[in-house]
């Protein structure tokens, strides 16, 4: 079964950092796809944050991450990272990450990040 599980969220206070992990396994192989970032708080449409693309490795990033987060991916580990630093209120959301894209796409549960003092 495929499956993406992301992990490393949590509480931080304005200022930190986090980094955040989504592993595949049960066939996805992280390189073959563009793997994406995405976020969302209540009452709020999801929002694109990062993405690597597929075999390139080229990044992308929403202007309002930009400069501060990090998207890179771990072949070996079948593994994609979200470093983000300098995190803001603003970045409080629950993340998810996405293998493929449209009605294609697999997707992970999401992880909470909370930015707070």
């Amino acid at each position: 079964q495929m499956q993406l599980v992301e992990s490393g969220g949590g509480l931080v206070q304005p200022g930190g950092s986090l980094r955040l992990s989504c592993k595949a396994t049960g066939g996805i192989v992280t390189w073959y796809y563009t793997m994406t970032w995405f976020r969302q708080t209540p009452g709020k449409e999801r929002e694109w944050v990062a993405r690597i693309f597929r075999v390139s490795g080229r990044a992308d990033y929403a202007d309002s991450v930009k400069g501060r987060f990090t998207v890179s991916r771990d072949n070996a580990k079948n593994t994609v990272y979200l470093q983000m630093n300098n995190l803001e209120p603003e970045d409080t959301a629950t993340y998810y990450c996405a293998a493929g894209s449209g009605s294609e796409a697999k997707w992970g549960k999401g992880i909470q990040v909370t930015v707070s003092s």
